[in-house]
């Protein structure tokens, strides 16, 4: 049986109920409506680990530079702070782990608070090779056969007149002699 039409003032009624247009579709997915601004700052401010080695010496500074350098952040499955992983040479490994805390500061400053909370210290050569060690200088060689001028020798010997002799008051005599042979004093 066929079902008859309805009437103009009936199909008014339906199409206030109804929809007449089919209903948008989801909003933009949050990656895409980012991307323009996740771009401008991945060129302003370098990309997460990759930004991190090749700022390194402006974020921790010059002195921790030369002796350590970053290998990889590595973040738990579980989600929460990662772990930085350091590359130190031999004995300055001791020297870094006392100033971890310093570094987590400087390297959450510059990555965002909470992105570290630990470093893990791997023992090795730096990549950079021997050309990142600061130059090491030699002291200037001390000649103990040179004697004192007589003045400062009488002087040295006045500042002592209040010791009592032995070998305490003989060891200041040869610090002084050799201080003055530096000219520290």
């Amino acid at each position: 049986m066929r079902r008859p039409l309805p009437s103009p003032q009936e199909s008014v009624l339906i199409l206030k109920a109804r929809r007449t247009r089919p209903a948008a579709g989801p909003p933009p997915a949050a990656g895409r409506a980012l991307t323009a601004t996740l771009k401008a700052l991945d060129a302003r401010f370098g990309k997460g680990d990759e930004g991190l080695k090749a700022r390194w010496r402006e974020v921790v500074g010059e002195a921790l530079a030369r002796r350590t350098e970053p290998v990889r952040l590595s973040r738990p499955r579980t989600g929460g702070p990662a772990a930085l992983e350091l590359r130190v040479e031999g004995p300055a490994a001791t020297l870094i782990q006392h100033q971890a805390s310093d570094i987590i500061a400087r390297v959450n400053l510059y990555l965002g608070t909470g992105t570290i909370d630990r470093v893990r210290i791997v023992q090795g050569p730096l990549r950079g090779g021997p050309q990142r060690k600061a130059p090491v200088r030699a002291a200037p060689p001390i000649r103990l056969d040179q004697p004192l001028d007589a003045a400062a020798e009488r002087d040295l010997a006045q500042d002592l007149d209040g010791m009592p002799d032995g070998p305490l008051k003989a060891a200041f005599m040869r610090l002084g002699r050799a201080m003055a042979r530096r000219g520290a004093l």
